[in-house]
Formats: C-alpha cells, sequence, structure tokens
C-alpha cells in the first residue's frame, strides 16, 4: 500500500470503496454540501442500535469533528422522493467499537412526509422507530474539538438494488472545515509521487540521472493534483514547514539522495481567498534515488516465410532493459539515434533481412542508455509437393473426400500443418480448410502451410485427383405396403458387395420398410449406394358430414383413387352413402396400393323433424345428451334466414326446447347442426346436420 499521508485540520485519508463502515467512516471537516449515492454495505454489517433494528441496506458512515462549538443541523434530501433514507448520530467521542447507543436515531417512513429527513432546530424527538411519520429529530449542541459518528442508510430491503443520491447540507450555529472530503472539490485522488521504497513505511523515492542535481519540483505537481481543480502542491524541506505551508521551495533546488523533502496539498478557493477551507492541508514525504540505467545488448529472430529473404520482427520483445517505468524508442542505425531522427515507426512489426537496430532506452527522469539489437532468422521449414488421390462418391462423378493429412509434405518433426484453398490464402493465413480431414473436391490443388515450433513456415502444395465410382443401375427406391416385404438386387458386375442387413449377396429378399445401404466395391473403391423401401402413404379420413341418412366422407392424403366401404366387405369408389341406419357405424378407406384399409367409428343420430314442445312428455325437445361422451360437442339452431338462435351445450344437456333467450320462438321450419370429433386417433370431425318443424302453440 501506497505511504500514508497526514492530514491535518481534521481529514483523514480512506479508499473510497470502504467509507460504507465505521472505522473507514469519511471525515467531514467542513460544513459544506456533500453529494453521495450510497450502494451496498461495508465489509462490516454493523450493529446500529437505538431505532436501527433490521441491519444495513445502502449505507455509508461520516466522521465529524467541531471545529467551533454551537447547534448542530443537517438537511439529507434524496434525489428520488421515494428514497427511505434512516440515519442514527453517535457521540461525543466515541469509537467504532464502542458507538453505544445513538443520541439521535430516526428510520421515520417515507409515506405521506416526504423523503428528506435530518436535525432541525423545530423538532423536539430524539428518535423516531420504523414506521413514524416524524423525519427530522432535534438539532445537536456540540462542543469545539469533539467527534461524532453519522451513519445514513437508504433502506430499501435486504438485498435491494434500487440507490438514490443524495444531498448533505449543514446548518446551525457550529462549523466544520476541509475539502479533502467533498468529491465536487476534489473529484479525483491525489496522487502520491515517486514510487514506494522497498520499505513501505519509508518515504517514497524520485529517480535522478546523477547526485547531486538540479531538479524542478514543479513538474511533480500535475502527476499529484490528478486533475483536481483548485488545489495547490508547495514542496519544503521539512515537516513542520509542509504542515504550516511554510518557506516553499519556489524555484530549481540542488537535491540529493539522502534529504527527504515534503509536499504539501491546500485548497484554494479562487472566490475567496479567505475560506477556511483554504487551511487544511495534506502532507506526503519523499527522497530521491539515483536512477542511472544500463541498457542491454540482444539478439531477436523471426521466419524467413517461404525463403523471401525477409522477416517481420518484434523489437519490443528484445530484453534491452529489465526495470519498469522507461520509454524505449528503436532507430535502424546508431547515427539515427544520436541525432534523434528516422525513428522506426512501427517497433513491434519490423519488416527486415538479417541486420542490427538500436534501442534508446530512457527513463522518465531523462536518464538513458542505448543497445544494440541484432536480427537473425530462425531454421528454414523445409518441404515437398505432394499427391493425393481418392475414391469419388459423389453422383456427378466429379468430386471425392480427401484426408488432406495423409499427404507427405515434410520430413521435419514438430511441426503443425494448415491447409488453404490457394497459394494467397496460404501465404496470408486466411480462409483456411477446417474440415482437412474429409475435404470435399473435384480434381484441383490445395495448399498446406507447414509451420515449426518458432511459428516459422513453408508451404508446399497437394495434388487432388479424383477416381470415378460404379453405382448399380438396377437397384432403385421402392414404395409397398407397411405390411408387405420385397426383394432388392444391386445387380451384377461387381468385385464385392455388403448391405446393412449383414448380407454379402448380390440382393437380399424378405425386406420390410426402411433404410438400406449396399457398399459396391470395384477394384479398390468401395462406393455406398442408399435404397430406401418407402411405406405407402396411408390416406386420412380428414371429416364426416352426415345429413339426414347421407353419410359423405371426406378423404386425404395417400394415392387416388380410393376406395370407400361401411362394412369392409363391399367397396365402392364414390365416397357418398345413402339411407344409412340410425346408429353405430364403421367406414373403411383404401387407397390405389391396396394396403390394409383404415377405418373409423361414426354415429348417425336419431333424426327429429317435429317438436311439439306444450309439456305432455312427447316431442318436447331435440335430444342430443346421447352424443354427450364426444370430444367437442355443439349443437346449433338457425332461423330460415340463417341466423343462430340458440346453441345447445353441456349446460343446457345437449337438448332444446323451442326457446330463445328463454322465449318461445315462433312455430315454424328451423335448421339444426349437431358437429363432434369422434373418439378416435386422429379426432374426425363429423358434422350432422338436418331440419325441424317447430310447433308451439301458445
Amino acid at each position: 500500500m501506497k505511504k500514508t499521508l497526514l492530514f491535518i485540520l481534521f481529514c483523514i485519508s480512506q479508499s473510497f470503496y470502504s467509507q460504507a463502515d465505521c472505522s473507514t467512516a469519511l471525515a467531514v471537516c467542513g460544513n459544506s454540501n456533500i453529494t453521495y449515492n450510497p450502494t451496498g454495505i461495508g465489509l462490516v454489517d454493523e450493529t446500529l442500535g437505538g431505532c436501527l433494528t433490521e441491519g444495513e441496506h445502502n449505507s455509508i458512515w461520516y466522521k465529524l469533528t467541531i471545529a467551533t462549538s454551537g447547534t448542530l443541523t443537517f438537511d439529507l434530501i434524496p434525489t428520488n422522493p421515494n428514497a427511505d433514507y434512516d440515519w442514527a448520530m453517535y457521540g461525543p467521542n466515541v469509537t467504532c467499537a464502542s458507538l453505544g447507543a445513538p443520541i439521535r436515531c430516526n428510520a421515520a417512513t417515507v409515506i405521506g412526509v416526504g423523503a428528506s429527513t435530518g436535525l432541525n432546530m423545530t423538532s423536539t424527538i430524539l428518535s423516531a422507530a420504523g414506521g413514524s411519520t416524524t423525519p427530522y429529530c432535534r438539532y445537536l449542541d456540540v462542543v469545539a474539538g469533539e467527534t461524532y459518528y453519522l451513519y445514513l442508510d437508504n433502506w430499501v430491503g435486504a438485498g435491494g438494488s434500487t440507490t438514490a443520491p443524495f444531498s448533505l447540507t449543514w446548518g446551525g450555529t457550529a462549523t466544520l472545515a476541509s475539502p479533502f472530503t467533498d468529491p465536487v472539490l476534489q473529484p479525483n485522488p491525489f496522487v502520491p509521487p515517486g514510487i514506494p521504497a522497498a520499505n513501505p513505511n519509508n518515504p517514497r523515492e524520485i529517480l535522478i540521472c546523477s547526485s547531486p542535481a538540479l531538479f524542478d519540483f514543479s513538474t511533480l505537481t500535475p502527476g499529484i493534483l490528478n486533475g483536481n481543480p483548485n488545489f495547490i502542491v508547495t514542496y519544503h524541506t521539512s515537516q513542520n514547514d509542509a504542515l504550516s505551508g511554510a518557506s516553499p521551495i519556489t524555484a530549481p533546488l540542488i537535491v540529493n539522495t539522502t534529504t527527504t523533502y515534503y509536499y504539501s496539498i491546500h485548497y484554494q478557493d479562487p472566490a475567496s481567498p479567505n475560506n477556511a477551507l483554504n487551511s487544511c492541508r495534506q502532507i506526503g514525504a519523499f527522497k530521491f534515488k539515483l536512477g542511472n540505467i544500463t541498457a542491454n545488448d540482444a539478439t531477436i529472430f523471426a521466419c524467413n516465410n517461404n525463403k523471401k529473404g525477409q522477416g517481420t520482427f518484434n523489437l519490443t520483445t528484445a530484453n534491452v532493459f529489465g526495470g519498469t517505468n522507461v520509454t524505449i524508442i528503436y532507430y535502424p542505425t546508431l547515427a539515427n539515434l544520436n541525432a534523434g531522427t528516422g525513428q522506426i515507426a512501427n517497433p513491434s512489426q519490423y519488416v527486415s533481412a538479417e541486420g542490427v537496430v538500436y534501442a534508446d532506452v530512457k527513463t522518465t527522469d531523462g536518464c538513458s542508455d542505448y543497445a544494440v539489437i541484432t536480427l537473425r532468422f530462425y531454421p528454414e521449414v523445409v518441404v515437398n509437393d505432394a499427391i493425393l488421390r481418392a475414391c469419388t462418391f459423389d453422383v456427378n462423378l466429379k468430386t471425392a473426400s480427401f484426408n488432406l493429412t495423409t499427404a507427405s509434405v515434410t520430413a521435419q518433426t514438430g511441426t503443425t500443418k494448415k491447409y488453404y484453398p490457394s497459394l494467397t490464402d496460404a501465404t496470408n493465413g486466411t480462409n483456411e480448410i477446417s474440415n482437412f480431414t474429409n475435404y470435399i473436391s473435384p480434381n484441383g490443388v490445395v495448399y498446406v502451410r507447414v509451420i515449426d515450433g518458432n511459428g516459422c513456415y513453408g508451404i508446399a502444395k497437394i495434388k487432388l485427383e479424383v477416381i470415378p465410382p460404379v453405382y448399380s443401375t438396377v437397384l432403385k427406391d421402392k414404395t409397398i405396403c407397411i405390411e408387405d416385404k420385397t426383394i432388392l438386387d444391386a445387380g451384377t458386375g461387381f468385385d464385392g458387395y455388403e448391405w446393412s442387413t449383414g448380407a454379402t449377396t448380390q440382393t437380399i429378399s424378405n425386406v420390410g420398410v426402411g433404410t438400406y445401404w449396399v457398399k459396391l466395391k470395384t477394384g479398390d473403391c468401395i462406393i455406398l449406394q442408399n435404397v430406401k423401401v418407402y411405406s405407402s402413404e396411408q390416406p386420412v379420413i380428414t371429416s364426416v358430414d352426415i345429413s339426414n341418412t347421407t353419410v359423405t366422407i371426406n378423404v386425404n392424403g395417400g394415392k387416388a383413387p380410393y376406395q370407400y366401404s361401411m362394412d369392409g366387405i363391399a367397396w365402392q369408389d364414390s365416397n357418398v352413402f345413402t339411407n344409412i341406419k340410425r346408429g353405430d357405424h364403421k367406414i373403411y378407406v383404401k387407397d390405389a396400393y391396396d394396403c390394409e384399409p383404415i377405418e373409423i367409428g361414426i354415429v348417425v343420430p336419431n333424426l327429429v323433424n317435429v317438436i311439439t314442445p306444450n309439456g305432455d312428455g312427447i316431442n318436447d325437445v331435440i335430444d342430443y345428451s346421447a352424443l354427450a361422451n364426444k370430444q367437442n360437442l355443439i349443437f346449433n339452431v338457425f332461423d330460415r334466414y340463417g341466423n343462430k338462435i340458440f346453441q345447445a351445450d353441456k349446460m343446457n344437456n345437449y337438448k332444446w326446447d323451442g326457446t330463445a333467450g328463454n322465449k318461445k320462438v315462433a312455430t315454424g321450419n328451423y335448421w339444426y347442426s349437431v358437429s363432434w370429433n369422434e373418439n378416435d386417433k386422429k379426432g374426425t370431425p363429423i358434422k350432422y346436420s338436418g331440419w325441424v318443424l317447430l310447433k308451439n302453440r301458445e
């Protein structure tokens, strides 16, 4: 960790992330406004006491040291009106290890009272428990020199993620002082100069190239301030001077490696030179250390790829200096280095033949030395061209599958190979062939990039030759009924057969529906030929329409023409059957393949053509409750204009008593339809339609 900095006027340095714990509370040394957005809790879930009973949620701790006695108030105003900030004040002069009960505590709800909370001069309460509608507590009477801890928590429930920045404004007659805890005044952390000493408790160290040396202390200021405006850094030769700001070093000074020097940071209000914040100071110590360096000569290697005569050297890999915090500039000649001209613009990709270049190594303190970098080539990668022959498997007799890894293109061990479709791609490393063990190609060439352990490569050409295949011309796909068997014949003239069934004969018999293959051998080439035995597609009864005693069967799929039957014995070409009796029936359908027919069951409902709903128990209703076990049963009644006047369903037990909207309808003819899905595997839709004469005598 960097050497701890000394703060005066009640200001202590804290890491930004840890300000949510009491032990690392953010010091408040002034009555200036504070803005913050607490998220989560710190490293410790504190024991809070008082009105705060549920632990921490999104919290921050502040430590206050009183500069002048008086009354102390504050207003905490969240940017989100729905935020719910709870808080507690501990003290005076307590420690985080023994906070005791809070002297002021408020956990008031925001409902109906607003999100602002704090201490004011009008409230008389000292504590407000959760649920209270009093968000302010009584002010504090404070005495100079006392310290207090203020805990703030945006209560959004355990594990909650809703946060809200707040503005914290101090009031009352007491005063505080310091600019160093206000993120508006100091948006960035200050950065101590130099580097840590070997013993972190010793002053930090700044390198100089010689001792004694003339040093301009003002060159350290921008790095220390780190972009913080309205702060001033002065430099001193004693700690007391640094604390008081006395005797600042105002001009370059002869320094050595034994004296300890000090820097002092203070705020300078641009609008008010007498602002109390201007007196807050933060100081640190540093020493000078001799930083002369020695650069190391080095040799680096690059690849002379494909005997090009030039390699791409990464000059930055040359180990010309073992330390850090240096700038290295590379030059093609020593004369260029001495003159500071002709700098190598891209040292990580320097294209060159074998030779030497020069590196100028310089520290931030101006210390420098140069090194000679020797450029050498790695040993050449030796390759040779090759030929691959493969049997085609494509029916167009033009392509084959090549395993490019079997091409013998080098005798050199410890190499890797990458394959490319063209010489340009092999040279540029583009469009690499990924399926090199199963590379599908016609007659042609590919290129292989042979890479050794140094990353160097040579390029060889592989010639690809396709051996044409021989297929059976008699082996064809077949279609049969699913219950039938057939014979597959691969034909004569082959040197060997191997079927997917395990048979090694020209033909196989007793073959059912399925996918088969046979490997046919001609000379050294074996090709695989697929053959399929298809099951004829069965027709599907898509729906059945029933009108009185006429049944119409609607079929799709399979192969036309279709045959229809109501008993599985007598077949007809027409899909319409007439004069069918009421009750349960079977329907059979088969297609042109004459396979086993498909069948479904249907119901031809009882026909009711007249109802007289007069309450005598005879023909009072149309009743299709006998079909209630069918799927999606719907019974609709229409008038002669096609308007639906009634729908019977499960609620009225699929019956119609001649009413519509609980009123009897007029005597006349009415149409009705009954639809359902049969309880078979396909849920065949059935539609039955008819007419009825309704006689209402009232």
